[in-house]
């Protein structure tokens, strides 16, 4: 499946930071998005319908499934009821895979895929690098090192610690969140076991990586702690559109960039923060707040925040924050997308949408540091007009894994951009 926008020759390298790591052409339609809903979830149908209506979807770009209401599903269960009719509809409406450029996944569809066999604990067979606890991320970072980072260009940085272990890392493991994993629905044959790279990836554009799935569909979720946030993402997402995404760019690093090149994969990681910082104070015409103590934002300091970065808070939210309409942002931590309908859940993705976030990413399990999207590729792309699901999408390392996006896949909160003399539209 060669999808008709995500071409890796149209995703050019512009600028020190890969600012507008977006491709130069016409952003995605209405009609490229299919929406998955579940039968036994009304308020998806109804979520639905208000979107197709709003965003002038057309009415056949729709698929009904039968499955469970609950976040969990076991592998059979998934294959049967949800990969499997996915698959048909795809099959019949889109054989040449050149139609159809992502799937949105309602609420009341699963969640994560619940693991077919016991994963190996630490010390059976080495499976990637855990992210730590608070307590211990510094004496982490200052005991490890290595080889010099190479280059200046920050993103290449970035995105270095990736490249290089991907051939190395295999993991035990076949959990999955159903999202990433339905992303390969239309790929013949591939493991279960980890995770396979995603050939839009920005930092694998070019390499000839063993195992690279093509036949590839981006997925998103237009989901909720309730109905009425799912419907207030969307009014939000495009009020801003039409208004301009105000407020603060909040980013939480967890130490000052001191420009050292250690090997640490948490000092790097904290680096890409900090660059982000920087490439958004230049580019996006918004005040930035970038905070580099170990302590997070405190209650009441992120005021009107737009967008937001930082890190790390293991499902502890922190009511740090008034979120502005249509504000983008993620928490980098281990367990922020365990659950979005727990009420009694403060993981990072429930919480931020609850509070007034528009669109944020987490893991369902365990993802491990390196799966993260490249900060810098993900702000970067919305920065320079990019809709959501391009941005997540040339950011996020990894299929047939943990990370789940949820939003409105048109959203393009710095749209307005496209107007800048100079720059090619690239509204369809």
């Amino acid at each position: 499946m060669q999808s008709p926008w995500f071409r890796p020759r149209l995703l050019p390298v512009i600028g020190a930071a890969l600012l507008l790591a977006c491709p130069a052409y016409p952003a995605i339609g209405p009609d490229q998005i299919v929406l998955v809903v579940n039968k036994n979830a009304p308020e998806g149908l109804r979520i639905a319908r208000s979107y197709m209506q709003k965003r002038q979807v057309p009415g056949h770009n729709m698929i009904e499934i039968t499955t469970t209401r609950k976040e969990e599903i076991d592998r059979e269960a998934y294959e049967k009821q949800i990969a499997a009719p996915v698959r048909s509809f795809l099959k019949r409406n889109d054989p040449e895979g050149n139609r159809f450029a992502c799937l949105v996944l309602l609420s009341g569809i699963p969640l994560r895929i619940r693991a077919s066999q016991p994963a190996l604990r630490d010390g059976g067979m080495r499976a990637g690098r855990p992210l730590p606890k608070p307590n211990s991320i510094e004496k982490k970072a200052q005991a490890e090192t290595g080889s010099p980072s190479q280059g200046t260009n920050p993103m290449k940085r970035g995105t270095a610690d990736a490249r290089d272990v991907t051939p190395r890392l295999i993991k035990p493991r076949q959990d999955a969140s159903v999202d990433s994993e339905l992303a390969l629905v239309m790929e013949k044959a591939y493991p279960l076991e980890g995770w396979l790279p995603n050939r839009y990836y920005i930092g694998f554009r070019d390499k000839n990586i063993p195992g690279m799935p093509r036949n590839v569909i981006p997925v998103c979720r237009l989901d909720g702690p309730t109905e009425a946030s799912v419907h207030r993402i969307i009014a939000d997402s495009l009020y801003a559109e039409r208004n301009g995404l105000a407020g603060t760019a909040y980013f939480d690093a967890r130490w000052p960039d001191n420009g050292a090149r250690d090997g640490s994969p948490y000092r790097r990681y904290d680096r890409a923060i900090h660059h982000t910082a920087r490439m958004v104070k230049e580019r996006a015409g918004m005040p930035v707040v970038i905070d580099e103590r170990e302590a997070l934002f405190a209650s009441g300091q992120a005021r009107e925040a737009a967008l937001y970065c930082g890190w790390y808070s293991l499902g502890k939210y922190v009511d740090a924050f008034t979120w502005s309409r249509g504000a983008v942002g993620y928490h980098v931590a281990s367990a922020e997308c365990t659950t979005l309908k727990a009420a009694s859940s403060t993981v990072w993705c429930r919480k931020m949408l609850e509070k007034g976030a528009a669109a944020t990413l987490g893991p369902v399990a365990e993802p491990y540091l390196q799966s993260f999207p490249a900060p810098e590729v993900f702000f970067g792309c919305l920065i320079g007009g990019g809709s959501l699901i391009e941005c997540y999408t040339i950011s996020n390392p990894f299929w047939s894994w943990q990370m789940v996006l949820i939003g409105d896949p048109l959203y393009r909160p710095f749209k307005e951009r496209d107007a800048e003399p100079g720059k090619p539209s690239r509204t369809r």
